[in-house]
């Protein structure tokens, strides 16, 4: 029964487009991380920010996958396009602002540091993405979702 289940799961479209995209953004990144640093990092593949946005890839996959599959005029479709656009939000203004911060607050502690009173340990800076790295992990996840689609 388990195994039965499990191998009707692995057909499911919707589920594949998504992780699809997901995996393939975060693919991206790597690549594009060893180009510009010439090394490898595992960081690149389970991080967060970056070229192209990985939560932008994966909720537009979804969102375009129940599209397709159930309709755009569905209430399913409706649902996960207003989870997608807060999900956007998110990425590209929220965490964007908090990586600013980090950046801000980075630069405080490294003063405080210099001057013998703290330690150096960073805050992480890159936790979100700007517009265009949202916008190209939309068009990564709608066109991941249309090519792979059945």
């Amino acid at each position: 029964m388990f195994f039965t289940d499990l191998t009707e799961f692995s057909k499911n479209y919707i589920f594949g487009t998504t992780v699809a995209a997901w995996v393939i953004a975060q693919s991206i990144k790597v690549v594009l991380g060893v180009f510009r640093e010439k090394r490898f990092n595992f960081r690149w593949f389970v991080g967060t920010g970056g070229m192209p946005s990985s939560h932008a890839a994966g909720v537009s996959a979804l969102a375009t996958s129940i599209g397709v599959s159930h309709g755009f005029d569905s209430a399913l479709f409706a649902v996960t396009l207003v989870f997608s656009l807060i999900v956007l939000f998110d990425a590209q203004g929220v965490r964007y602002l908090t990586g600013k911060q980090a950046e801000i607050l980075n630069k405080m502690l490294d003063d405080i540091y210099w001057k013998r009173r703290l330690d150096d340990k960073e805050l992480k800076e890159f936790l979100g993405h700007t517009p265009v790295e949202v916008f190209a992990g939309i068009a990564l996840g709608i066109f991941v979702s249309l090519l792979l689609y059945r």
